[in-house]
C-alpha cells in the first residue's frame, strides 16, 4: 500500500449525490471519485505538468488547533461536509480524482496527527499526485508544510512558495502550536533547514491582526494584500508577482477570507472579507500557472454553516482549482 493509505486513520467512504445516468455526459463527482491506490498514479511527474496529475483527496479532521487558539470548534467535521458538497457537482474535470480517506486528530494529539498527515502528503506528492487536503482548522497548513518539505520537489531544489488566502497572518508566537501559528512554524523550520520561507497572503484584515503580527510579517518579508485593496486587478497583479518568484506553489485557503455572508461557517467570520469572484479568479490564475504543487482548504465549521453555504463554496473553489 502507498504511504498515504498506511497513514490514513479512516479509509475512504462511499460518495453520494444525484443520479442522472451512468454515461460520461451525466457523470457527477460522486460517480467519478475512486479510492486511492498506487496503480492509477504511475510514476512521479514534475510539478510543471500539474495539469496532468491525478488529484487525491485527503481529509484532516482536527479541532485541536482551533481549540488551542480559543476559537469555535467544529472543523473536525469539515472533510465529510466538503465531500458531501462536492459529490453532487457535475464532473467536468480532465483528470482522475481519488480519495485517500482521513487523518484524524484525537483529543489534543495535534502534533502526532500533523506528522501522520505530513507523511501521507509526501507519499502522494512523490507518487505524482496533486494532494487536495480538506481541513480541519488552519493547523492543517503545518501538516501540509511537513508533507511538501519532505517531498522530492523540495529535495530536488524546487523553490516552493506558500500562498495563503486568509484574513489572518497566522504568525502567532505562542508556546504551544495552534491554528494561529502554522506560518511562523514554517518560517522557523525553513530557517533550520537553511532555506527561507516564501510566504504571501491575500485578504489580510488589518483590524484582525495586531501590530505585533504586522511586525513579524515585515521581519519575515511576507508579502500581503489587505482585504480592502483586493480588487480583481490588484489581486491578479499580486499573485502574478508572487508566482514569478517561485518554481512551485502550495496554495492554502482559509475560508474566513470570504465575507461572512458567503462563508458563515467558519471559526472567525469576516466582517469585510474578499469577494468570492476575486478569490475564484485567484484560484483560476493559480491553476492556469502550471505551478500548483499542493493545496488545502481549511476552517470550515459545519456547526455554524447556513444551509451548507460555506461547504458549497469550498467545493466550488476546489472544483475550479482542479479544472
Amino acid at each position: 500500500m502507498p504511504s498515504s493509505a498506511r497513514t490514513a486513520d479512516v479509509p475512504p467512504q462511499p460518495w453520494t449525490g444525484r443520479f442522472d445516468g451512468d454515461g460520461a455526459d451525466h457523470r457527477r463527482w460522486w460517480q467519478a471519485v475512486t479510492p486511492y491506490t498506487a496503480h492509477p498514479l504511475g510514476h512521479r511527474q514534475p510539478a510543471a505538468s500539474a495539469g496532468a496529475r491525478p488529484a487525491v483527496i485527503l481529509g484532516f479532521g482536527s479541532d485541536a488547533g482551533v481549540r488551542r487558539n480559543k476559537g469555535r470548534v467544529g472543523a473536525a467535521a469539515a472533510p465529510a461536509a466538503i465531500r458531501a458538497a462536492l459529490g453532487p457537482l457535475a464532473f467536468h474535470l480532465d483528470r482522475e480524482v481519488h480519495d485517500a480517506g482521513d487523518v484524524t486528530v484525537t483529543g489534543d494529539a495535534l502534533e502526532a496527527g500533523q506528522a501522520r498527515a505530513g507523511l501521507a502528503i509526501t507519499g502522494l506528492l512523490d507518487a505524482g499526485a496533486l494532494p487536495v487536503v480538506l481541513g480541519g482548522g488552519h493547523e492543517t497548513a503545518f501538516a501540509s508544510y511537513l508533507g511538501v518539505a519532505g517531498s522530492a520537489a523540495v529535495r530536488e531544489g524546487l523553490k516552493v512558495g506558500v500562498l495563503n488566502l486568509d484574513a489572518h497572518f497566522d504568525l502567532r508566537d505562542e508556546p504551544v502550536p495552534s491554528s494561529g501559528t502554522p506560518f511562523l512554524q514554517m518560517a522557523r523550520a525553513e530557517a533550520a533547514a537553511g532555506r527561507e520561507l516564501k510566504y504571501a497572503v491575500v485578504g489580510i484584515s488589518e483590524p484582525n491582526n495586531t501590530k505585533a503580527l504586522f511586525r513579524t510579517a515585515a521581519e519575515l518579508g511576507v508579502d500581503y494584500l489587505l482585504d480592502e485593496d483586493c480588487t480583481a486587478d490588484a489581486a491578479q497583479a499580486f499573485v502574478a508577482a508572487f508566482l514569478a518568484q517561485v518554481d512551485a506553489l502550495y496554495l492554502t485557503i482559509d475560508l474566513d477570507v470570504l465575507p461572512a455572508s458567503v462563508a458563515p461557517g467558519v471559526s472567525a467570520p469576516a466582517a469585510y472579507g474578499v469577494p468570492l469572484p476575486v478569490i475564484s479568479a485567484v484560484c483560476r490564475q493559480v491553476a492556469a500557472s502550471g505551478k500548483l504543487l499542493h493545496l488545502d482548504v481549511a476552517e470550515l465549521n459545519p456547526d455554524f454553516d447556513v444551509d451548507g453555504r460555506t461547504a458549497r463554496v469550498a467545493a466550488r473553489l476546489i472544483n475550479t482549482l482542479l479544472r
